[in-house]
This record gives structure tokens, C-alpha cells and sequence, in this order.
């Protein structure tokens, strides 16, 4: 898939484009169905199929103390749109200016920007513009002035609710891994870089990486059966979210840590994928560093079984 910053990066000679245009935090079951579209549609014209989306979410601009923490990182929303089969994604920076920008002129400038636009896929309430003043309907007489058909997509629904982003945030806060997995079509996984800690899990003989999630949204605290994936390769883990409270820390700070099983080795500035499996327990605190190796020892041979 290739990436754009520009819609003129685009080199489709004659070819039309069909359009995928959302955040698509989470690439849910909803945003799969508006992606696929595209896809099909651009099957259907000959044309190539491009997501447009943005390089952070727009409440970080619009509404800073109302932005959510985010389900995937950017890198991890790209792929997952890749594998939806779309040729290509426009990742339009979001900020201030850009945020001032009417509706109209937006969908002007990516019609004159890729030449020829064969359709616009959305989700059936998506809004658009300075101050949202785009809808659906005013997509649709934009296509009737400039040539293109405008999808509306109504929302995929579960148990009886639209699917969307801020119902799985809910789950994942919640614990409902399961039911955020049934939403998204895929087991909930976060991904970071692994930073420098403290080495307590290498006193203690469980070396820990410690992820930086900084901006993504967690399960509760406690301690986790996962699938570590680091480059190709994919490591069972087992991974802890918490403040560590057996351990004397003078500031007890929220950590994730993954101890990868059948893994040696320096990880420090790698990326680390985590795929949530199972949740083993809850934070605990423990009488004594000795009770708290026993218990993780406990937790791995638990993990073992999941994983």
C-alpha cells in the first residue's frame, strides 16, 4: 500500500479513484465495511482504491480536553487498512489550519487533487468540515455537481448497538476484551517501543520490556496472557499492567510490561506488537519479593496454557 502526503503523489495515469475517507481508529468491523466498499468499487471501475485518513485524531485539535486515547497507533491503523486490500492512504496532517477548513473546499481539493473520483465511501453519519458542517447529504450534492456516487454506509451493529470506536474503548477500559475483539474482528492489540525501565523484573530473574503506550487506551490494571510479535517472529508473553506495589518505588508510575518466555536478548527501541489472550489476575500486592516471584512463576505456567 502505498502512502501519500499529497493526492498528486498518486500515480494513476487514467485510472479514477474510489475513496474510503474516516479516522478509522481501530479499523472495526464498521470502518472494514466502509474500506471494502472502495475496494469494490474500484474492482468495478478499474480504478485504485485510497483511505483517506488523518496522522492524529481531530479532538486533539478541536477539542484537546475531550480527545480519547486511541486504540492502535498510526503504523498499526495503516496495516490493518493494507489488509483490507486498499491501494493506497492519503494521511492528511491534521492541525490548526486544516481544521478551519470548510467541508466544501476539502472534497474540492481531493476531487481536484486526484483528477477523477469515481466514489466517496463513508459511514452513514459522518460529518466533515470547519465545525462539521459536511454531512452525508451535502456529500452527495457535491457528487451530483462534481461526478462521483457517495456510499453512506449504515453501521455494522452487535448485540444490538452500532459498532464504533468509543464502544470498544468502553469494553477495552471495562476489561470486555472479548466483546472488543467481536467488534474489531480481531483480537484488541496495542503496540509500542520498548523504553528503558528499571530493571526490577531482571532482579527479581523476569526481565521485563517496558512499552511505551503513551496516548492508547488500556484494559484495567493486572496481569495478562499475550502473543508478543517483534519483527516476524511471535513470542508467548506474559505482561503486566500496573504500578508494581510490592516493589518500593518512590514515584509507583502506571508500567507495561512484557516478559517474552523462550526469549534472551536487548530490546530496548524495538516495536513491540502485544495480542491480548487472556487475563490471568488482578493487580496484586504481596508480603514479600519471594511471594511475588512465586506468583509469577504461577502466572507463566498459567500463560502457558492459554498461549
Amino acid at each position: 500500500m502505498k502512502q501519500l502526503n499529497q493526492p498528486g503523489e498518486l500515480a494513476h495515469g487514467d485510472r479514477g479513484v474510489c475513496l474510503a475517507i474516516g479516522m478509522f481508529d481501530g479499523v472495526h468491523l464498521g470502518h472494514q465495511q466502509v474500506l471494502r466498499q472502495a475496494v469494490n468499487d474500484a474492482a468495478r471501475h478499474e480504478a485504485l482504491s485510497v483511505a483517506v485518513t488523518f496522522d492524529q485524531h481531530p479532538a486533539n485539535i478541536v477539542a484537546p480536553n475531550h480527545a480519547p486515547a486511541l486504540l492502535q497507533t498510526r503504523s498499526q491503523r495503516l496495516r490493518a487498512i493494507e489488509s483490507i486490500g486498499i491501494d493506497a492512504a492519503l494521511v492528511i496532517q491534521f492541525d490548526e489550519g486544516f481544521s478551519q477548513k470548510p467541508g466544501e473546499t476539502f472534497i474540492r481539493e481531493l476531487h481536484s487533487g486526484f483528477g477523477s473520483i469515481h466514489s466517496i465511501c463513508v459511514g452513514a453519519n459522518f460529518s466533515f468540515g470547519h465545525r462539521r458542517d459536511g454531512n452525508v447529504d451535502s456529500l452527495q450534492a457535491l457528487g451530483q455537481a462534481l461526478g462521483f456516487r457517495v456510499h453512506g454506509l449504515q453501521a455494522v451493529a452487535l448485540d444490538g448497538q452500532a459498532v464504533s470506536s468509543t464502544r470498544i474503548r468502553a469494553a477495552v477500559r471495562e476489561g470486555l476484551l472479548d466483546d472488543a475483539g467481536q467488534m474489531l474482528g480481531r483480537n484488541f492489540t496495542i503496540e509500542g517501543t520498548v523504553v528503558q525501565g528499571d530493571a526490577k523484573g531482571r532482579e527479581i530473574g523476569f526481565p521485563t520490556a517496558n512499552i511505551d503506550t503513551n496516548g492508547l487506551v488500556l484494559p484495567p490494571n493486572g496481569v495478562y496472557a499475550v502473543h508478543a510479535q517483534l519483527g516476524l517472529k511471535t513470542y508467548r508473553a506474559v505482561l503486566n499492567i500496573g504500578v508494581r506495589p510490592t516493589l518500593a518505588q518512590p514515584e509507583p508510575t502506571l508500567r507495561v510490561e512484557a516478559h517474552l518466555l523462550e526469549f534472551e536478548g536487548d530490546l530496548y527501541g524495538e516495536r513491540l506488537g502485544i495480542e491480548f489472550v487472556g487475563r490471568l489476575r488482578d493487580e496484586m500486592t504481596f508480603g514479600s519479593v519471594d511471594e511475588l516471584t512465586a506468583q509469577i512463576s504461577r502466572d507463566i505456567e498459567h500463560a502457558q496454557s492459554l498461549i
